[in-house]
């Protein structure tokens, strides 16, 4: 699993036009087609620099926002401070997502941006599941979302990709190990130093796995949710050769 270095840095100048409205607008319209309750406490897992926790917060849920890296839990905590008033609240936890545990039952977690595909061993992705079927309420659920392994051979076959900006450039290169359905990101930033002409170098690698919806469902069910449906790119459709981005919802019984 990734730990996010100091990319953490510049992590939302470079994520600046991720759909994240989409992705808390998907999570409410899910707890309505879905829920067996009122949604009030929700777990972020792969929270990152809190881009959907927070606004999620401000719709009045109680989140605690669950990341592996400190420095994007920094992050996401400073945005939290400058954020005007919300009508939920925000925790932090610097936990594993393959293993993480809360005192108290969620209503709901979800797993957005793809942060699934950042668990690369298989046993690893069936302890995730496992820990958020601990950790839920009856009737609660698991909304979360992947990227196909199409994604990533389209990623392979139109690398490299260049970025360049005023304070932040990157070159970004990628191997594609079709076996693994595995993707690994070559990341050079060039970051301009705060009041001078210098520019640091940030070199970082970042791994992701694709895994087959189907197996997917099927470790789902195997950990004890009886209720899994899938659908693709931000649509309530069934996902088809087309679909890039998997959303997955698993209800525990």
């Amino acid at each position: 699993m990734i730990s996010y270095g100091r990319i953490a840095e510049v992590y939302d100048r470079l994520m600046g036009d991720m759909p994240y409205e989409q992705w808390v607008s998907f999570a409410n319209q899910a707890w309505e087609r879905f829920g067996s309750g009122e949604v009030r406490s929700i777990v972020d897992l792969g929270c990152g620099t809190g881009n959907t926790a927070i606004p999620l917060a401000k719709l009045g849920y109680d989140v605690i926002g669950i990341d592996i890296s400190d420095s994007m839990l920094s992050i996401a905590n400073n945005k939290l401070l400058e954020t005007g008033p919300i009508l939920g609240s925000v925790r932090w936890a610097h936990q594993d997502m393959c293993a993480w545990t809360m005192p108290d039952e969620a209503d709901a977690v979800v797993s957005f941006c793809d942060s699934l595909n950042y668990v690369t061993e298989e046993e690893d992705v069936k302890r995730a599941f496992q820990a958020t079927f601990n950790n839920l309420k009856s009737g609660g659920l698991f909304l979360f979302d992947v990227l196909h392994a199409r994604q990533f051979e389209e990623y392979a076959e139109t690398q490299p990709f260049a970025y360049d900006d005023e304070d932040v450039s990157y070159l970004w290169f990628s191997d594609y190990d079709e076996e693994r359905q595995e993707i690994e990101h070559q990341l050079t930033l060039f970051v301009r130093q705060q009041g001078g002409e210098l520019y640091e170098r940030i070199d970082e690698i970042h791994v992701e796995r694709a895994y087959d919806p189907s197996w997917l469902e099927v470790m789902l069910k195997e950990v004890g949710f009886d209720r899994v449906e899938q659908f693709a790119d931000f649509a309530w459709q069934s996902p088809d050769e087309e679909s890039r981005r998997i959303f997955m919802i698993a209800v525990k019984p």
